[in-house]
């Protein structure tokens, strides 16, 4: 993805679920760009807290690792406050990063995986919400101590930004729970569908190839383009479509907002938003050469193997998006494709 490879599509930024994005913009603005303190730094993170039923709140209690604080940069360790960046203004993008019930608390799988990797190094979480423009000022400034907000991990940006990776960044298949079709890791399995993608996005980048393809083979599908998430969502519960080609989370987030209706949906299927060639990753995001990115790192290894990574993921419904590890400044999109 090259800006927000979730609810913010790849080549323009776009909402996965309309209604509730909508709904939290007064919210988020009212918010604005000051600083959201989390309260001393604890032992105990509330994930999935004020979420409106978009995950399955759990209380996580993560002890300091003093050897993981021991590589913090002394700066940081001695303020004892991890200022964490996220872009979500002006409407927020669930699952990922939007404003709770309470219309004060900034919820999501973003900062609340922040939380975790503050608690785990004994520091105080601050999370700071901006645009996603000035999401990157609040870094190149040092305003911002990290972000955790849905960055993908791009050649270019690693020019001026270190990496720890925590996600894969993934498109998914969102179909009726009722359709029995999965993608399957193979376009062809698409023929004789009808697929909705968002235009001028990534994902449609890819669906147009894939159509490429399968005509030269002597297959076709059907490509479905509408005006917003909305109309997509009624046009796959009215089956008019059979299958939503989008950002996994916004799938993710939709899947839990239907569960309780007549047309539940699943997700029947994933690929990376980097194409056949490179899994793409979601990673936080520290400037270059801030000694950042080994510690945060350290600290999202540690959450993995004590589990509390995946209970996160599984409390947000995105488990399909997990890594077995994190890693420092991964192989990232190439700069043709930044």
């Amino acid at each position: 993805m090259h800006r927000q490879s979730s609810l913010r599509t790849r080549l323009v930024r776009g909402l996965g679920a309309a209604t509730a994005a909508v709904a939290l913009a007064s919210g988020l603005t009212a918010c604005g760009g000051d600083a959201e303190a989390s309260g001393p730094a604890s032992d105990v993170v509330t994930v999935g807290g004020v979420s409106n039923g978009a995950a399955q709140q759990t209380e996580l209690t993560v002890p300091v690792v003093e050897s993981l604080r021991g590589k913090l940069p002394a700066s940081v360790r001695e303020r004892g406050e991890l200022v964490i960046g996220v872009g979500a203004l002006p409407a927020g993008f669930p699952p990922l990063a939007y404003l709770g019930t309470d219309q004060q608390t900034l919820t999501g799988a973003e900062p609340d995986l922040g939380r975790l990797v503050a608690a785990t190094l004994g520091l105080k979480p601050v999370l700071k919400n901006s645009t996603w423009e000035n999401l990157f000022v609040g870094i190149d400034s040092g305003k911002v101590d990290v972000a955790f907000s849905n960055v993908t991990v791009t050649e270019e940006r690693k020019k001026k930004y270190e990496f720890a990776s925590y996600r894969k960044d993934n498109l998914g298949f969102e179909v009726l729970k009722d359709n029995a079709w999965n993608f399957g890791g193979d376009f062809r399995n698409l023929a004789g569908r009808t697929v909705a993608v968002a235009k001028g996005t990534n994902q449609e980048k890819i669906l147009l190839e894939w159509q490429t393809k399968a005509r030269a083979e002597g297959k076709d599908f059907d490509i479905k383009y509408f005006p917003d998430s909305n109309s997509t969502a009624l046009a796959l519960s009215g089956r008019k479509i059979d299958i939503n080609f989008a950002p996994n989370p916004s799938i993710a987030y939709h899947i839990t907002q239907t569960a309780g209706s007549g047309t539940p949906t699943r997700n029947a299927g994933s690929y990376s938003g980097a194409g056949e060639s490179l899994q793409g990753l979601i990673a936080a995001a520290a400037k270059k050469d801030s000694g950042l990115a080994e510690p945060v790192a350290a600290a999202i290894d540690h959450l993995v193997e004590n589990g509390q990574y995946g209970k996160l993921l599984a409390a947000w419904n995105l488990p399909d998006e997990a890594v077995t590890a994190s890693e420092v400044n991964p192989p990232g999109l190439p700069l043709t494709n930044s």
